[in-house]
């Protein structure tokens, strides 16, 4: 955890981070590190903290609005204690299911660049090695997609994105994609409610 949160390897963000911790003294402003079970079959891959979300809590989906969706959803299935994630001491706790980034630390208008994709891209690669209990991958959305196929050494064309969608990945574990929960997606109604069920819905059966 320490290496992780001590990780400058991409100037920019490494950069972005030092002004973010002077203007919000209170905030996490470090890299956020994997939520949930450590021996959890669902692991969920998101794209980054969000400024006032993760990057203040320290907490995946935590304290902004995608994760309003993601952890009713969460509670709903039966992965989370409870329906709404507060903070790192509100006592949620995840069941079976663990909650990471492709990209770690924030990136300026939530946007990280290809080249720090491909530098982070070595830790989701070791926690998909380091989780062999991991049976469901679950991309929100199109970054976290390649990301996946990224750590696991796919090319980037071998399986396409596509909300809902299964992919039977080479190694027997099986890559479902939704939309990602933003406001944006939600707001526009490209992501419904009953949508993002529709794909837990799809987790659950394939977890059995």
């Amino acid at each position: 955890m320490e290496k992780l949160y001590s990780c400058i390897d991409c100037p920019r963000l490494a950069g972005f981070l030092a002004d973010v911790r002077k203007r919000h003294a209170g905030y996490h402003a470090l890299p956020v590190a994997p939520f949930g079970d450590p021996r959890a079959r669902l692991l969920i891959v998101g794209l980054a903290p969000g400024m006032h979300g993760a990057n203040r809590t320290g907490r995946p989906f935590t304290g902004d609005y995608a994760g309003i969706l993601l952890y009713d959803t969460l509670h709903r299935f039966g992965f989370a204690s409870r329906p709404e994630s507060v903070s790192r001491d509100d006592g949620l706790a995840l069941t079976d299911c663990r909650i990471t980034n492709a990209v770690k630390c924030l990136p300026p208008e939530n946007k990280p660049e290809p080249a720090e994709i491909r530098t982070c891209n070595r830790n989701l690669a070791a926690e998909l090695k380091a989780s062999p209990e991991v049976k469901v991958v679950l991309a929100l959305g199109l970054v976290a997609h390649k990301a996946v196929l990224m750590a696991l050494g796919l090319k980037q064309a071998a399986l396409a994105f596509g909300h809902g969608v299964r992919h039977e990945l080479p190694d027997g574990r099986v890559l479902v994609d939704s939309y990602h929960c933003s406001r944006y997606n939600t707001q526009t109604r490209r992501l419904t409610d009953e949508g993002f069920h529709d794909v837990f819905r799809l987790v659950r059966a394939e977890l059995g």
